[in-house]
């Protein structure tokens, strides 16, 4: 028997588990070694990364840096430009050579010719035609104007006349007329000149964006601003406007007076009541360099000058700025001082006045998309449920402010509405327009009350710029542009009283708290204050009372430019204006002194306006696209 065993040797299981494991072992050390290896790469490419953030941040910074210095570099040149430019106006003003317009240049001919004409002047005649020849187009506020264009560029187009509108006597004067100017809180009419490139507060030239001098010359080109509200629909392309020969900014000769027209040819002339104190210059000529700290305030983009010649009462200080997609034609504030409404172009925007919140905006959808539609003046209602605004397409229009609905339209103007204005009892409201009316028209009855025309043979083109009730809502002023303020009784459209004095088209009228003394800006760049009554009814308004020293109690000069809108602080210790000159004025009605000149828009301040109540809060709405709210607080 054989031993031989024919089976085959058979590893053992405990062998091939050995074997197994040591297989997923050395799989698992070449995954480690993977994972490792990517490890370090990815740790690399972090590390890149990183460098390359941190090179790309301090790029950024660098960037920031170098704009900041060309900020400041371009400011410095800008303040020297405009200091240099203003000792050039006044050496040639002191040497009695009228100043030399930016840009103009002389050789030796002009200078031979100069002094042969200084040596040898032509006749009398021969001057007053050259000076009528020069004189500027009165400003024009008929169908189709537009009076934005030239206030927010230097240049106009003097290719081409637009439209005939309601024309202004020819100026006389000290003073000479830019080309257009916008509308002030009470919405003041257009002058002639055009702006091409002007579409919604843009221009096609970028404006100088410094505020150390008020401008020497007619406003330059708005900038455009980012716009923190929404923008409402506006056409493609840019509006036609009018256009006029370029004009003569401030500081130029003055023209003749213009001969007696036909018109008036057969009125005799009236001699003209004494005109009251004058106050000195104010603080637009002063350098912001040489005033102390003590009476002198900065921000970021603006700065409030103190008079050194009178007592500080008053701080002044930025609360909000809020952007506009087009120029704020006008500001008012709700009476209890919570809202603020701003007027543009085709809207009306409403605010919360503590946080600058939008609460609404106000825009008729049912009107043509084509063109533009300034809201050229707001009102809010007494109760603060309606606000009234006034446009270029002759309706008034009155808006239930928490529907965001009109609630009704006031129709019977022939032209565009310039400036409105409630009653304290809420029942009426008053309009005035270029079609030389004042009206009337009562809340109650939902219809118009008076139609008051404006029919002195005297004057030419009396188109109604601003309107104004009297706190006791007896009186309604008008300003207009025949350079008069007229005074009716609001029941009865009785004529009571004809202010004469401004040498140019009033712009804005304004009653003090007391309701007998009225508040005037012209273009004539002053502010006048009169005195309406002695009695003490209304009878006390008309003609018999003693004028020997004249209605005019004061007048305040010291803006550099046209004064586009005046108010006055409830308390009645202050009076406010605004001006082409992007300049806020505060003035002491007491003294005639300025107590202090604000700085803080980058184009003319169109329309100022005082909070009724609350803090004392006033606001500006300017053609930089920009409202303001600002407050003016006692000192501590």
């Amino acid at each position: 028997m054989s031993v031989y065993s024919h089976r085959p040797v058979v590893p053992g299981p405990q062998n091939r588990i050995i074997e197994m494991l040591d297989a997923i072992r050395a799989e698992f050390d070449q995954l480690a070694r993977d994972v490792y290896v990517n490890k370090t790469e990815k740790e690399t490419i972090e590390h890149k990364m990183s460098n390359q953030l941190q090179e790309m941040h301090n790029f950024q910074q660098n960037l920031l840096e170098i704009e900041r210095q060309q900020q400041a570099m371009k400011k410095q040149y800008e303040e020297e430009i405009a200091r240099l430019r203003q000792q050039l106006e006044q050496a040639q003003v002191r040497a009695g050579h009228p100043p030399m317009p930016p840009g103009s240049s002389s050789n030796s001919n002009s200078n031979s010719n100069n002094t042969s004409n200084a040596a040898h002047p032509p006749p009398p005649h021969h001057q007053q035609q050259q000076q009528q020849q020069q004189q500027q187009q009165p400003p024009s506020i008929g169908p189709g104007s537009n009076y934005f264009g030239g206030i927010m560029n230097a240049h106009g187009n003097g290719s081409s006349q637009g439209p005939p509108g309601l024309m202004a006597p020819p100026q006389a004067g000290d003073h000479a007329l830019p080309p257009h100017y916008p509308p002030s809180s009470q919405a003041p009419p257009p002058p002639p000149g055009s702006a091409p490139g002007y579409m919604n507060g843009s221009s096609q030239a970028k404006y100088n964006e410094g505020y150390g001098y008020p401008p020497r010359g007619p406003a330059p080109g708005t900038p455009s601003s980012s716009h923190a509200v929404p923008i409402p629909n506006d056409p493609a392309g840019t509006p036609k406007r009018k256009s006029a020969s370029s004009m003569n900014g401030p500081g130029m000769p003055p023209g003749p007076p213009p001969p007696p027209s036909s018109n008036n040819a057969m009125v005799p002339a009236r001699p003209k009541p004494p005109m009251g104190p004058t106050t000195p210059s104010g603080l637009a000529d002063v350098d912001p360099d040489t005033v102390p700290p003590s009476m002198k305030v900065e921000g970021r983009d603006w700065f409030a000058l103190f008079n050194p010649k009178t007592p500080r009462y008053l701080n002044v200080d930025l609360l909000h700025s809020i952007d506009h997609p087009s120029v704020v034609c006008c500001v008012k504030f709700s009476a209890d001082g919570r809202w603020m409404a701003a007027g543009c172009n085709r809207a009306t925007y409403i605010y919360d006045v503590q946080t600058a919140h939008l609460h609404c905006m106000l825009q008729d959808d049912s009107v043509q998309k084509d063109g533009d539609l300034y809201i050229r003046s707001v009102c809010f209602s007494p109760d603060g449920k309606y606000l009234a605004t006034g446009a270029e397409d002759k309706q008034i229009r009155i808006w239930d402010i928490a529907q965001r609905q009109i609630r009704n339209v006031f129709r019977g103007h022939e032209q565009d509405i310039y400036s409105l204005d409630f009653s304290r009892d809420g029942r009426v409201i008053v309009s005035g327009s270029g079609d030389r009316t004042v009206r009337i028209w009562s809340m109650t009855e939902q219809k118009e009350m008076h139609c008051i025309p404006i029919q002195d043979l005297d004057q030419k083109d009396p188109g109604v710029t601003s309107v104004a009730i009297s706190p006791d809502s007896r009186l309604v002023a008008a300003g207009s542009l025949d350079k008069m303020v007229r005074v009716w009784d609001i029941q009865t459209a009785q004529p009571l009283e004809r202010l004469e004095g401004h040498k140019d088209s009033v712009y804005s009228v304004a009653f003090m708290p007391d309701g007998r003394t009225l508040v005037s800006g012209s273009l004539d760049k002053t502010i006048k204050m009169w005195q309406l009554g002695t009695g003490g009814d209304s009878r006390s308004y008309g003609m018999d009372r003693d004028r020997s020293k004249g209605p005019c109690k004061m007048t305040f000069t010291g803006h550099k430019d046209f004064v586009l809108s005046v108010a006055c602080t409830p308390d009645g210790n202050w009076i406010v204006s605004g001006s082409k000159d992007r300049g806020v004025q505060f003035w002491d009605p007491r003294s005639g002194q300025t107590q202090f000149m604000l700085q803080g828009h980058k184009n003319s301040v169109i329309s100022v306006a005082i909070s009724p109540s609350g803090r004392r809060l006033f606001a500006t709405g300017s053609g930089d696209n920009r409202a303001r709210i600002w407050s003016y607080e006692p000192l501590a």
